[in-house]
């Protein structure tokens, strides 16, 4: 039987040569070849693409858990139920105005003032069912859903800045105006193809278009709304108001932290190649050695400068670090991150005590993390990227920071002559948890009045 088996396989092979031969023999269009294989190229590109929007955008939404957790953990125990109704509010909201109105002017089908005008009001919609537009290169649906996080998590920052004493009402109202009108507009000069983009004007993932954003934002909101009840007093010195749950906070930080790889990584905007992959990887590195280095900064120089370290001062210089590397995350080599994430955290340090002595009440220091530390990340790219300019990144800063500014400011002036913003002084010492919601989040505790 051992011996038959070399004889069939001989056998089988010859007969199978005349057709192999045939096959051979039939005309191969190059065209249609190359136009197969660049569809198979084009479809494996658009999944990739669209996935990395998507899990990107998982991840910026686990930002606002990380947000909401900080915040908890670093208000008073009797504002703790406000805080995070307003987390959680804000996403919500940001989610429907960007939906309404935000999306559509941050990404204008036309950029002549008639017809961009006319994006107000105009719904952001997707792809049919079962159909994808290859020309994108990604789904319109990751797209949008990728967006909007940015959107919220630009209100995020204005929540913590203002908490403790600022109304649920007002507050929500100008997130409002925040989501679906004042972000899109700036970020559509850059991300929407607007004159920044033009100019050449480079912000990554969103140091200033972003963070700085939610910082002017949050400035605008804290001079309008004044310092908490008690905060500084008739002496000129500043009365230390501690967080009720540095556990918390510091679960949140971690959060970020982790969210940020999104916030980055996804910016990249494209994975449909081996090189698009690669640089992914690469801005995962660069984004965490920043954190890393804003953290150890921050820790070492409270230590100098307080004799102990305050570990609401390393957690805020992570999240510096990390804000700082935002503006661009791909072209620096690890040494030029860790510079830019250690200056961010140094940034903080100095930063958190010039607030106080201007009289400017940020509960959760998101105005230096997010406001100088985002400044700062946006004029450094010129560092490491050449196709931008120091000039150009300046205007940009300036222009943004104007815009935001400025309507933030008037927004908020509105509401303080209609409604009113600031919570009695009642309130802010019985808690704006009895006083707005008429609940707590820690019931069975004693609180201090």
């Amino acid at each position: 039987m051992k011996q038959m088996i070399p004889g069939l396989v001989a056998a089988l092979t010859l007969l199978a040569l005349p057709a192999a031969a045939q096959e051979a023999a039939l005309p191969v269009d190059p065209e249609t070849t190359t136009a197969a294989a660049s569809a198979v190229g084009a479809e494996t590109a658009y999944i990739f693409d669209t996935l990395l929007f998507l899990i990107g955008g998982i991840l910026v939404f686990w930002m606002a858990a990380g947000f909401a957790m900080l915040e908890a953990g670093l208000v008073r125990s009797k504002n703790v139920t406000v805080q995070l109704t307003k987390n959680i509010a804000l996403f919500a909201i940001a989610g429907l105005m960007y939906w309404i109105m935000g999306y559509n002017l941050m990404y204008p089908a036309d950029w002549s003032i008639n017809l961009w005008l006319g994006e107000i009001f105009s719904f952001a919609t997707l792809d049919p069912v079962g159909s994808a537009d290859l020309e994108n290169s990604y789904s319109v649906g990751s797209d949008f859903f990728f967006q909007l996080m940015f959107c919220a998590t630009t209100a995020s920052i204005v929540s913590g800045t203002l908490a403790e004493r600022v109304k649920l009402w007002p507050f929500l109202l100008f997130t409002f105006v925040l989501t679906g009108f004042i972000y899109p507009i700036e970020a559509s000069w850059q991300w929407g193809g607007g004159w920044l983009s033009e100019m050449g004007f480079s912000d990554f993932a969103g140091s200033t278009l972003v963070h700085a954003a939610g910082g002017f934002a949050a400035l605008a909101g804290a001079i309008v709304l004044g310092p908490r009840l008690g905060k500084y007093r008739n002496d000129g010195r500043m009365q230390p108001m501690p967080g009720s749950n540095l556990a918390l906070a510091t679960l949140g930080t971690f959060i970020l932290w982790m969210g940020w790889f999104g916030f980055n990584g996804a910016s990249q905007l494209a994975m449909g190649t081996i090189d698009d992959v690669a640089d992914v990887s690469r801005i995962f590195v660069n984004t965490n050695m920043a954190a890393s280095a804003g953290a150890v900064v921050a820790l070492i120089l409270s230590q100098v400068m307080y004799s102990k370290v305050d570990l609401t001062m390393v957690l805020n210089g992570a999240l510096a670090g990390l804000v700082s590397i935002t503006a661009e995350p791909l072209t620096p080599s690890i040494f030029a991150s860790v510079l830019i994430g250690g200056v961010g955290g140094a940034i903080v340090i100095f930063a958190v005590p010039l607030l106080d002595r201007l009289k400017i009440d940020d509960v959760v220091g998101a105005i230096p993390v997010h406001l100088a530390a985002g400044i700062w990340g946006t004029l450094i790219v010129p560092a490491t990227n050449p196709d931008t300019s120091y000039v150009n990144q300046l205007i940009g800063i300036v222009a943004i920071g104007a815009f935001v500014f400025v309507l933030s400011f008037i927004v908020w002036s509105i509401l303080k002559a209609t409604m009113g913003i600031r919570a009695s002084d009642e309130a802010q010492i019985s808690g704006l948890d009895i006083s707005e919601l008429g609940m707590e989040a820690y019931p069975d505790f004693v609180q201090a009045k």
